[in-house]
């Protein structure tokens, strides 16, 4: 299991989590595949609602909104689109309104020779207000998404393995 941060310049930034799981990529797309299930993935503390979008059908375009919580006082309203779909290879997700400036995450789903499945997430990301968010991120944001992205990770085994 791997997940980091890496800085780019521009204050943008890249997530990179991968984690292999015992199981196939059928059922890992048809998990992923259904917004409902990133309540599952996520911890408790951000009190993470799907407001719209949560049915199973899965398709480019597809818009799903959400709520999340972040210290206890602050609660962000979040929008994003499935741009990209490639049944049991990869899709992507963009935000279109919410906490952060960018937000373009990737999902891929790799099949292993010894039976497994990595599922790799790519999240490049920028918030607000560069350069002075270089202290949040540092203090607060880097700390909290790699919290939520080793949450993520813990669940994949309990899901899958």
């Amino acid at each position: 299991m791997t997940v980091k941060i890496i800085k780019h310049t521009g204050g943008i930034y890249t997530l990179y989590s991968e984690k292999k799981v015992k199981t196939t990529i059928d059922k890992a797309w048809d998990f992923f595949s259904q917004p409902k299930n990133l309540n599952k993935l996520t911890p408790a503390d951000l009190n993470f609602k799907i407001n719209s979008g949560s049915s199973s059908n899965f398709y480019e375009g597809k818009i799903i909104t959400y709520t999340i919580k972040l210290l206890s006082i602050l609660r962000f309203n979040w929008t994003t689109e499935i741009t990209k779909v490639e049944k049991n290879c990869f899709f992507i997700d963009k935000q279109l309104f919410g906490p952060y400036k960018l937000w373009h995450h990737e999902h891929h789903f790799k099949k292993n020779k010894d039976g497994t499945i990595t599922i790799i997430d790519k999240v490049k990301y920028k918030l607000f207000l560069h350069p002075i968010s270089r202290i949040v991120h540092k203090i607060f944001i880097k700390k909290k998404l790699l919290q939520i992205f080793n949450y993520r990770n813990k669940m994949m085994d309990r899901i899958f393995n």
